[in-house]
């Protein structure tokens, strides 16, 4: 009787983990992990010459810089997914992400974005951590700008996003994202103090037109921007970003904005230009600048392969006279530099 009792029990056994091991290769689940590096430096010269004491009259980000070859960022970034979970490593070596995380001291400042990703039904995910910021055109990493150093509306933030938020598709191309975070480009803080993210986007079902509208905000400040993107032809393109932020201080309500267009031109897979057009209004002072100034930004885009070479004319012009000229304590109200940055992606 035993006898049967066992072999009965090791059929019973046998049959169970055949339909578990059916049942897991119907619902196997996909792993998927992607890689991706790039390093870039640059050299760039000042026509107005600012004494060997003065600042390198560049009032943007990561370009800070005269007369001397920099090295930009390494980067490498891990996305693995599997099933309805991800996770994102982004990491930055440099200048580069040294400004970027200016708050962040030691290994932290390393930490470009770091979160996880949850997508419980089709068409919402989730997700937490630091992720770079989803306000304006231009980006944090040099290979997916067209224009090597950056515009005002981006310099003046926000640059990244400590929280969690959710991404909602409403059907075609419609799509809204809400959340909190932390104070603006703080990866970690003793601050009870949150920050209201949210965007709605939208555009046509062949990706020619689009348009993001995005929003941050807390009890001091608040901020609106709009990106508007037209793909005119395969060679020609048009981007335009409008932002502005109100900053409340004492009770009384100050604001910076900033308008830019972005004209694009591929004359062939290997060359492209790209014209950027911005006025920058800071007459308040509210973003430390203090001055209303034009940017003209003319950058080349040579492709040999991983390798991106963008030469860079800029032009600056402001109403007040904010450059540094040779001559100490002497000042003008223009300034003109040129660039050569090499980009690498792989």
């Amino acid at each position: 009787m035993l006898k049967k009792i066992c072999q009965l029990t090791a059929i019973s056994f046998a049959a169970v983990t055949s339909i578990e091991a059916q049942t897991d290769s119907t619902k196997k689940i996909e792993s998927n992990t992607t890689f991706t590096y790039a390093i870039d430096a640059y050299y760039r010269t000042d026509f107005t010459d600012p004494s060997s004491d003065a600042k390198s009259n560049n009032f943007t980000s990561f370009t800070d810089s005269k007369n001397s070859f920099e090295l930009g960022m390494a980067s490498v970034r891990v996305d693995h997914s599997f099933g309805k979970v991800g996770a994102t490593a982004d990491l930055g070596f440099g200048k580069r992400a040294e400004n970027y995380s200016y708050n962040d001291v030691g290994t932290m400042a390393a930490i470009k974005q770091l979160f996880l990703t949850y997508t419980p039904v089709k068409g919402v995910t989730l997700t937490a951590g630091k992720f770079g910021t989803f306000i304006g055109y231009e980006v944090l990493d040099a290979y997916a700008n067209r224009n090597y150093s950056m515009s005002y509306g981006f310099s003046y933030g926000p640059f990244f996003h400590t929280g969690i938020k959710a991404d909602i598709a409403l059907g075609g191309k419609t799509a809204i994202m809400v959340g909190i975070a932390n104070p603006t480009d703080f990866s970690t803080t003793t601050s009870g103090r949150k920050v209201a993210i949210a965007q709605l986007s939208t555009g046509t079902k062949d990706d020619k037109f689009k348009a993001i509208l995005n929003f941050h905000g807390g009890t001091d400040f608040n901020q609106f921007d709009l990106v508007l993107n037209a793909n005119l032809s395969s060679k020609f393109s048009l981007d335009y970003d409008g932002t502005i932020k109100t900053v409340k201080v004492a009770g009384n309500s100050n604001s910076w904005s900033s308008n830019v267009l972005y004209i694009n031109y591929d004359a062939t897979k290997t060359v492209g230009f790209t014209l950027r057009e911005e006025y920058f209004d800071d007459k308040k002072n509210v973003a430390g600048v203090g001055a209303g100034i034009i940017a003209t930004t003319l950058s080349g885009n040579i492709h040999i392969n991983n390798l991106t070479l963008i030469p860079e004319v800029r032009i600056d012009n402001a109403q007040s006279a904010i450059f540094s000229k040779s001559s100490l304590n002497s000042y003008s109200k223009s300034d003109v530099s040129c660039l050569l940055a090499a980009v690498y992606k792989f």
